[in-house]
């Protein structure tokens, strides 16, 4: 039995303190992996480990992994490395972070995707969708859980008679409540009423096991191009969940515990895209807002 390095075993060590101790999201965990194990090879290339390192390897690793790839890219390995050598310092591996004044580039901020509400209707309403299909698109839009939190609800996570779903895995290992709604709660009971086996999860594959974020994905692809709408993904419909819920009338404050954001900035961005909604309407509609032909 072969046994990893003394420093991908720190790597090891880390990844772990992250999905325990922090509740990182599977997703996190495979960057920080992929981020760790390149630059521990770029290291013992030049001689060098974790505490053996210096400023200038660390931007030379950055150089070479960031060249022609997008800024947001890099600022997912800056992240990773100062986050870890946080912790080596933590752990008195280091004596102090070399990679604290590292720079992560400006990445710039995307308005997300949001979908009218004769939009979202169409989606979720199509008549070729599936049962099964047809819950999942309405758990995402009615209670705009996250691709993670929906794929790992089981069936007692969902209570139809209060109409309420339980996210047990939110991000940084959260647990809420949030309403689901009366139809996600008929589009639930009718996918549940076509099964007949005693598997604990909500949503299953064609194979019988729990139904992946892939999967999950690729479900509203194809609802989306039935619809004739573009570029649908889990996370377009969590955007336009709370953006529906904005232009309603909804407190940022409530909105912001109903997607279970730890910050209220995050939720913000939400207000940019009823901005924008908003101004296009003015831009369309007021005498003063178009230019004279």
């Amino acid at each position: 039995m072969t046994h990893p390095s003394p420093g991908l075993a720190l790597r090891d060590r880390f990844l772990d303190h992250l999905r325990v101790e922090r509740g990182a999201s599977a997703h996190t965990l495979r960057a920080y992996h992929r981020t760790l194990t390149d630059l521990h090879a770029h290291l013992a290339g030049l001689g060098r480990g974790w505490a053996e390192a210096r400023r200038i390897d660390l931007r030379s690793y950055l150089f070479a992994a960031g060249h022609q790839r997008a800024p947001a890219t890099l600022a997912r390995h800056v992240a990773a490395i100062r986050t870890f050598y946080r912790w080596l310092l933590r752990e008195g591996v280091v004596e102090r972070s070399i990679a604290e004044d590292l720079q992560r580039p400006k990445v710039g901020q995307h308005l997300p995707r949001v979908l009218s509400v004769p939009q979202a209707e169409e989606l979720v309403e199509h008549e070729a969708l599936s049962p099964r299909d047809r819950a999942v698109i309405e758990l995402l839009y009615g209670a705009g859980l996250r691709v993670g939190e929906l794929e790992a609800l089981d069936r007692d996570d969902c209570d139809l008679h209060e109409g309420m779903v339980r996210v047990r895995r939110g991000k940084g290992g959260k647990e809420r409540r949030v309403p689901m709604g009366p139809h996600a709660v008929e589009a639930v009971r009718a996918w549940l009423a076509t099964r007949d086996d005693d598997q604990p999860a909500l949503f299953l594959n064609a194979r019988g096991g729990r139904l992946g974020q892939r999967s999950i994905r690729r479900v509203l692809d194809e609802a989306g191009r039935r619809a004739g709408l573009s570029g649908v993904h889990p996370h377009a419909l969590r955007h336009s969940y709370a953006t529906h819920l904005l232009d309603a009338g909804a407190d940022l404050r409530g909105i912001q515990e109903l997607l279970g954001h730890s910050s209220l900035s995050t939720t913000q961005r939400y207000t940019h895209v009823s901005v924008e909604a908003l101004l296009d309407t003015w831009r369309h509609a007021h005498p003063h807002a178009r230019s004279e032909e």
